[in-house]
This record gives C-alpha cells, structure tokens and sequence, in this order.
C-alpha cells in the first residue's frame, strides 16, 4: 500500500530541507527522501582525520546563508545556530608571502591594500559605500525567480539609470578586467580574482567579475562566517526547525523516479520499492540532468528540452583534504594566521594558467588552493591549540584518479602550502583525501565532484539555467520543481532554489493555481516547442 502526502521533497540538503521547511509552514504534510544515511547534502560534519577534530565534510564557510533572507527568515538561531568569525575573513597569499586582508572591520581591510597602492584604500572604501547601498534590493533580486520583478525594480530605482548600465556592465566582465578598472596594486585585484575562484570561472573569463566582487564585499560586510560546532550545526537547526513544523525526513531512501499521470507529478517510487503518492508537489533537488534524464520518463517532457540538456555544462571536478594539525599553521606572513579562508595559488597570471590547464584537461602544475582554518574561526573544531584545517582545488571533471595519484596530488597541495608555511607537513597529525568519485559518495548530488550543480559561466545563468528556459522552479511537468543548486540562483548554500520551488508549488496549490499553470504552460510552450 502506498503512502501519501501533500509534497514529496528528493534530498535533504539545504535546498530540500528550505523548501520542506516552507512547505510545513503553509501547513503542508511533507516527506524528505534522502539517499544518504544522513541528512545534510553538503552540508555535515564529522571525525574524518583524528578524534576530537571536526571536520567538514564538503562546504564550510557561508557568507551567503548569513544575509539570505530565506535562511534568515527561518529563525534558525532558535533550533541551535551560532555564527562564528575567524579575526579576519580572508587573505590571499601572494607568490612572495605578502597577503591582502579582508577583515569585517573596514580601516583594517583598508590598511591592507594600501600597502599594494596607497590610492587603493579609498577605492576599496568607495566599493563599499556602493554596495551597501544596494545591498538590500540586490540581494533580494538575487534570490527570486529571475526576472526578480519587485526587487529588480527596487534595485533599477536605488541605481538610477547610470550607475545601473555601469552594474549590468560589471555583471558581464571578466574579473580580471574589473580588477584593473578599479585598483592599481595587486592585493585588492587579487582579493577579487580570488573570490571569483569560488566558482569554476578563470579570471579572463565573462561573468567571473559578479562573482569575485559579491564575495569580497560579502566578506566585508558579514565576514565568511561558520556555524559553530561545524557545518552539520546548520543542518541539524534546518531538521530540528522541521520537525517541529511537523514535517518528515527518511534516509536511505533514494528516490528511483517520478510518477506522473495527465501530465502531473503524482508521486515517486524508492529504492526499496516503496511508492508515495504526492497530493499536492513534487519537489527535486538533484542535478537538472538527474531529475529529466533518471527520474522521468523521455516521453514525459519536450524533445526539445531534452536536447538542450546535451549540453548541459558541468562546473570542474574537486580534490579536497583535511588535516587534523597538532598546532595552528605556522605562516611566514602571520596575518595570514587571523583568516579562516586562505586562497593560496600565485598572481592573476598563475590563476590564469590554473584554469588552462583545466579547460585543456590537465591537472594544474601550479594549482590554486582554497583553504579553511576551522579553529582559528571556530575554537569548537579541535582541541585546545591544534588545528581543524583542509583545502580543496578544482580540477578536470574527466580525469581519472586512483589512490596512489590521489595520494600523490594531495602531497602536492601540501607542498604548496608548506612553501608558505615553512613547517606545515610536521604539524599533521592525520589527513583525509576525498577526490571527485569520493565526493560524489558522500553526496550523490556532486556528479563527478562538481559542487555546484553546473557552471557558472554566463551562458548557464539567470533564464539559462539549468537549459535555456523559464529560469524558474517550475518544470515542464506540472506540480514537480526543480529546487537544487542546478536552478536559478546556482550554488553555494543559501537555500534560494528551494525557497523558490516551495513558493511555486504553493501558488500553484492555492487559489488562482489554475491560471497561474496556464501561463507557466504557455510559457514552456513558447520554449520548449520545436
């Protein structure tokens, strides 16, 4: 006999678990199936090196998730999350052990790239005082439905029609241009360019300026802050928060497919077998490939969807270690000893080569490393003066790795650091090395140990993401969304794709429902149609 709820959510990320949560709140009765053994996506913690050290498991910092208005809106604090904050929220090491320094106290940050060109200091000054300016409207933009008309509007008349062509601008431009355009030493540039490499996106290419510059000015209006007693905090707050909304979470039920019926999704079938019917929404975080080419069956959705699928484009495959450290890194340059996240990896021309040899299919000679000193931003992660430390690098998604080129590739990123900090391989007490195929593992989401569900080139944002489209959670299939980090607004953990797929099954359920599928179904029609 099967089950039956008004929404089925697939995955218990952060996404899925937004989206239930949501859904609850309206009164919803909701089941979250996930794969795993656990709840979480890429968002947990555990004991992977040495005991008493947290460690991460995938992501790890979160400026993001700290202005999101969706997160922020759960009241999460009141289930058990505490934001933590390393003395300063990023350095970029440079090739000769200078650092730039972001740091949430503004004159510090402005110190630092002061000494790379005087002048930059109030350059950096003027960035600010213009985010914060459209801070509120342009967050609010970033997580809607694109076009964000309500927020747009808001950010169009805080911009005024010059400064707003001048944005539009920066939203296109290569971080390395916008870089140039605005600093003249290399500390600022780099704090930049290094933020871009969050993303898979090179320093030349389009697209990459948004990236670099949100992040950089995110890190000095709210740091890059951590959920104390590790990234799990945030998901267990998400669960706690959901159970007491009365919603449900089953591991180790990975969803097998989608049933559908006249077009609607009606319900979906388990691994074991198990079908539960979905009165009201199906929601889906996995990967837009996944959810259209796994889950549903070929005739339930356009030829030519299906097609434009073929050209999905992943974003790069990652290699991360964690280090349980018996003391804190021992930095040449010691401020680079405040920061939680180091970027480590050479000038813009080293970045440069980096993601050449990616776009060639090589594993980068010199790559760039992105590092998190737990501890230093939250003295929960390890015992009393040692460190909770890892770094992860991107790489060719179509590379092969074994454990010995696996153990290999992390003795490098080693030595990479080690060049910085003259002493670093003497402080490991214990690592773990986790490449592409083990990443996918822990989440099944991270198809070849890509994290964020697709690229963030330009060609594959906004309403071209997942495929060009509604840029919306809503599918070609009524009642069943897309709430993954595939969907609009992308990556990273903020829960915007989620909050966006609870918001649509809910108009669609509620009053004016009906007209609100027509114009959707018109729409796809005008898309999707050969």
């Amino acid at each position: 006999m099967s089950e039956s709820v008004d929404a089925v959510v697939i995955g218990a990320g952060p996404n899925g678990l937004v989206a239930a949560n949501l859904l609850a709140d309206a009164g919803w009765d909701v089941l979250v199936l996930e794969a795993g053994p656990s709840p979480g996506g890429a968002v947990r913690t555990a004991e992977l090196t040495a005991p008493g050290f947290r460690n991460d498991v995938l992501s790890a910092f979160y400026p993001l998730a700290a202005v999101s208005p969706v997160i922020n809106s759960l009241d999460l604090g009141a289930y058990g999350l505490r934001w933590r904050h390393a003395p300063a929220a990023l350095a970029h090491v440079l090739p000769d052990d200078r650092s730039a320094v972001i740091s949430r106290e503004l004159d510090t940050t402005i110190a630092s790239v002061r000494e790379f060109a005087p002048e930059d200091g109030d350059a950096w000054q003027d960035e600010f005082t213009s985010f914060t300016r459209m801070k509120n409207p342009l967050i609010n933009a970033l997580f809607q439905p694109f076009p964000p008309v309500r927020a747009g509007l808001r950010l169009a008349r805080t911009l005024g029609v010059a400064d707003g062509l001048r944005f539009a601008r920066l939203v296109t431009m290569p971080v390395r241009t916008l870089a140039e355009e605005r600093f003249r030493g290399a500390g600022a540039r780099l704090l930049l360019a290094g933020n871009a490499q969050h993303t898979d996106l090179g320093p030349d290419d389009a697209g990459s300026a948004v990236f670099g510059w949100l992040l950089a000015m995110l890190a000095q209006d709210v740091g890059f802050p951590v959920p104390e007693g590790g990234a799990g905090r945030l998901t267990i707050a998400l669960a706690n928060r959901l159970a007491a909304a009365g919603g449900r979470i089953e591991c180790d039920r990975a969803v097998t497919r989608v049933h559908t019926a006249g077009g609607e999704a009606v319900g979906v079938t388990d691994v074991t077998g198990r079908v539960v019917r979905a009165r009201r929404a199906v929601l889906a975080t996995v990967p837009a490939p996944t959810l259209y080419e796994n889950l549903l069956s070929p005739h339930d959705l356009p030829p030519r969807l299906l097609r434009d699928l073929k050209s999905f484009h992943w974003d790069d495959g990652t290699v991360k270690v964690d280090w349980a450290l018996d003391r804190p890194v021992p930095w040449r340059n010691p401020e680079v000893s405040k920061a939680g996240t180091v970027h480590l990896g050479g000038d813009m021309h080293g970045l440069a080569r980096y993601h050449q040899d990616i776009s060639a299919g090589r594993v980068p000679v010199d790559p760039f490393l992105l590092m998190g000193q737990m501890t230093t931003a939250d003295d929960t992660r390890s015992p009393e003066g040692t460190e909770s430390a890892w770094v992860y690098t991107h790489v060719p998604r179509e590379y092969r790795w074994d454990t010995d080129s696996l153990r290999h590739f992390a003795d490098r990123l080693e030595a990479v650091v080690e060049r910085h900090a003259p002493g670093f391989t003497g402080t490991i007490k214990d690592r773990c090395v986790q490449g592409p195929g083990d990443l996918c593992h822990v989440d099944g989401n991270l198809l070849g140990g890509s994290i964020n569900a697709g690229t963030a080139a330009i060609h594959q944002q906004l309403f071209f993401r997942p495929v060009p489209g509604l840029s919306r959670a809503d599918t070609p299939v009524d009642r069943l969304y897309l709430a993954g980090a595939s969907a609009h607004p992308g990556g990273a953990v903020h829960g915007g794709p989620g909050a966006n797929a609870a918001r649509a099954a809910l108009r669609r359920a509620g009053r004016g429902g009906r007209a609100y599928r027509a114009v959707i179904q018109r729409l796809n029609d005008a898309v999707y149609r050969d």
